[in-house]
């Protein structure tokens, strides 16, 4: 029988959603993301209510990234040579047990018995071991799409999955402010242990054994780290797209600051501040349904650094905001170009990558990409510490549109790529 993708036009919106272990794989990541994101909320929320410093949730960022980062590359290989359901179902587990030691730390047992200074430094130390755990459990999902899809759908099984990826981000995020609202910061742990443990079912249940495309004695790991590596900077179409989202991510992540802003500037609760962190992700999801029907195809290159600026712009916005109304739909609107940024990168990562070097290729974008996103989030609330809220958000948004002007003219390729 035909692969049920081919059965459809290659352009039609629904061609990667007929494979029916592909709708497993981003049903689990669906529910297993929004967990996630109800933890990063949550514990945004709580660093601040424990310290009342915006440089404590930028330790939260950096907590994180230094595992991730630390340990990317050499997971890349492990993930090459390993079988790759069952590491996506063990870093699952392991995110369960890490939601689990979180939840003791929030009981009224851990209160009686450790100052708040304490139970911040013990919530690092968990944020810490999540970030080892997402260096090998990030970029499998991704690879095993490349496994599960053929290469005509690729581009739409990609879009599938960020679409998937935003809605989760603004599901976690808005449910993460109502939880907190109304069942305090124990009952919304309780409901992201629940959210994981049920996406660990869904992947256990609906994803077949992918087994290495490479032997685990062909290479030694050094030699296989630095193939990777060699591949991503040889690559420029790649390296572009990479660094833009880098900097831009780094400089632009305002988001970090949604805590403070929600509390001082806007002075909303946490309904309020559940909303305006899902923001982002409201506007990404939507501009990847609208991508899903009527995708690029044209100067991908191009408008991806022309988004990437207006994503500047957005967050210039918000810094200057005092209004809540003004906050959100910037942030919104930023969310909505960093959309088109994120569906370009993504189409670019899984086309240009060989089938035996994915997850090498993957963790060094994760290392890149994903952790740029804490080491936003240090760099947010290091700013804040020096330069005070507002101007440390404006200067981000500052850098940003500094950081294209000069990809737009040092990388002229990824300027005029198109795919």
């Amino acid at each position: 029988m035909a692969n049920p993708a081919n059965r459809g036009s290659r352009g039609s919106p629904f061609a990667a959603v007929r494979i029916k272990e592909f709708k497993n794989l981003v049903l689990g990541r669906f529910v297993f993301i929004v967990a996630l994101r109800m933890m990063t909320t949550l514990v945004g929320w709580w660093i601040y209510q424990l310290t009342n410093a915006a440089f404590a949730i930028g330790l939260v960022g950096l907590s994180e990234v230094i595992p991730a980062v630390s340990f990317a590359l050499y997971a890349g290989h492990v993930i090459d040579i390993s079988e790759k359901r069952w590491m996506l179902l063990r870093g699952v587990l392991l995110y369960f047990a890490a939601a689990g030691a979180l939840l003791f730390l929030s009981t009224g047992l851990t209160k009686e018995h450790l100052s708040s200074h304490s139970i911040a430094i013990c919530i690092y130390a968990v944020i810490f071991c999540t970030g080892i755990i997402r260096s090998f459990t990030g970029p499998v999902f991704n690879v095993m799409l490349a496994q599960i899809v053929p290469k005509s759908v690729l581009q739409n099984a990609t879009t599938w999955n960020q679409g998937a990826w935003l809605s989760a981000s603004v599901t976690g995020h808005a449910l993460g402010g109502l939880l907190i609202a109304y069942f305090g910061i124990t009952g919304a742990l309780v409901a992201i242990v629940t959210a994981i443990l049920a996406a660990f079912l869904i992947l256990l249940s609906g994803l077949k054994p992918k087994p290495p495309l490479n032997e685990r004695g062909e290479k030694r790991t050094l030699d296989s780290v630095k193939e990777g590596l060699r591949f991503v900077f040889r690559t420029k179409e790649l390296l572009g797209a990479i660094s833009l989202d880098l900097f831009a991510v780094l400089f632009g992540g305002a988001v970090a600051m949604v805590p403070v802003y929600a509390r001082t500037i806007l002075h909303v609760g946490a309904i309020g501040y559940g909303w305006l962190n899902a923001a982002s992700d409201i506007g990404s999801i939507c501009i990847v349904i609208w991508l899903t029907i009527f995708p690029l195809q044209r100067k991908q290159g191009k408008r991806l650094l022309l988004v990437v600026a207006g994503f500047g712009v957005c967050i210039i916005i918000f810094g200057l905001s005092k209004i809540y109304l003004v906050s959100f739909f910037a942030l919104m609107f930023s969310g909505m170009l960093d959309g088109v940024s994120v569906v370009v990168r993504g189409t670019i990562t899984q086309l240009k990558t060989p089938d035996n070097m994915r997850g090498r290729v993957l963790s060094v974008n994760s290392m890149f990409i994903n952790s740029s996103n804490e080491l936003g989030q240090f760099e947010s609330g290091l700013a804040a510490h020096l330069l005070g809220n507002v101007p440390s958000v404006v200067f981000g948004g500052c850098m940003t549109l500094l950081v294209v002007i000069i990809t737009w003219f040092k990388a002229p390729s990824l300027r005029k790529l198109e795919y």
